[in-house]
């Protein structure tokens, strides 16, 4: 039977999450729908999500959201904002489908850049070019063993989490609101000078996720230190968005967080610790390897039209060496405000 493409509204939400939690092995936490409303409420850019349709059922999903931007132009992404996305189908038809409705798309709304991120396979010929070696994801089996979990942390990491844990200094508790994490994150994200995303984002975020999202906050003497964002899907827990205060390194609260963390996670049924991406020559890529992870290298795909280079638009990019410098220079609530605007046209 043929196969009709269709774009998202009310009515099928239930539908499409159903598809993409319970029926294809392709599709991620970040091509659930919740995603849409959460995009266009934080950042008032245009979704597109659009589904494959055989016989009244979803075979197929693409989450599209339109970045508009004057500064690096207009892009269509997979999920922007995100980490992953590309189409998500169960047979090679469906997902043929999809891609070609995203091209025509594409045309449409006379965009210069198709990005798909992390696609499940590849695209490469055909107008559609691959891209790799500036993030890298971490993942694992949690060992349900609590003796065996610490050790496969390797040695010089596992002696940090003993002397956290031994201390009993160090308190933590799971929070459904953003209230005590956003602070660290924010300050976390200038120190770095990354601009930061809004409040109201992770606001909305939290809401639109209720259930599948929390926060795992560490505390020292009462004053939270650390504190990391987390998401739920399927077998695997997701933390995500991440913030400490300067003082968290000396009192090990990161690698406690991480480490209380996996084990509320297997209290909870969760066998795998999907870490996240980091850029590949980072801190925080260093620091992930170091709790024995391994990276497996992420792959973006493009379609540019006129065929041209895919857009280098990562911190990573030396022309961007001087913007990197001055915010971490800019004052805490200067960054606060700006940084929103400046995320809405990144993606």
């Amino acid at each position: 039977m043929a196969v009709h493409i269709k774009l998202l509204d009310d009515r099928r939400r239930q539908a499409w999450d159903r598809f993409v939690v319970e029926d294809c092995p392709e599709a991620t936490f970040f091509h659930r729908s919740g995603w849409k409303t959460v995009i266009e409420a934080a950042f008032k850019q245009q979704c597109s999500y659009l589904y494959a349709e055989r016989e009244g059922q979803i075979v197929g999903v693409l989450p599209l959201v339109h970045v508009k931007s004057p500064v690096f132009g207009d892009r269509l992404i997979s999920t922007a904002f995100t980490i992953g996305g590309g189409t998500a189908a169960i047979d090679p038809e469906a997902h043929a489908a999809l891609d070609a409705e995203a091209v025509r798309l594409m045309d449409h709304l006379g965009v210069g850049c198709l990005e798909l991120r992390r696609p499940p396979r590849s695209h490469i010929g055909d107008g559609w070019r691959a891209k790799s070696g500036i993030y890298a994801n971490f993942s694992r089996p949690i060992a349900p063993d609590e003796v065996d979990c610490l050790k496969e942390i390797p040695r010089k990491q596992r002696a940090v989490v003993r002397k956290a844990i031994d201390a009993g200094e160090l308190a933590d508790a799971v929070e459904t609101n953003p209230s005590r994490f956003f602070p660290l994150y924010a300050l976390s994200m200038r120190n770095m000078g990354t601009p930061v995303f809004g409040r109201r984002f992770f606001t909305s975020l939290m809401r639109e996720f209720a259930g599948v999202c929390d926060c795992l906050t560490v505390s020292h003497q009462a004053v939270a230190v650390a504190s990391v964002l987390n998401f739920y899907f399927r077998d695997k827990v997701m933390p995500y968005y991440t913030g400490c205060l300067p003082e968290a390194r000396d009192l090990g609260a990161n690698d406690f967080m991480y480490w209380r963390l996996m084990r509320r996670s297997v209290d909870r049924g969760f066998t795998v610790f999907d870490f996240g991406r980091s850029k590949l020559g980072t801190g925080p890529f260093s620091f992930k390897k170091n709790w024995g992870f391994e990276a497996q290298s992420i792959v973006h795909e493009y379609r540019v039209k006129g065929g041209g280079e895919p857009p280098e638009i990562n911190p990573l990019n030396p022309k961007y060496r001087l913007f990197v410098k001055a915010w971490k220079r800019l004052p805490l609530g200067v960054a606060n405000i700006l940084g929103p605007q400046v995320v809405r046209q990144i993606g």
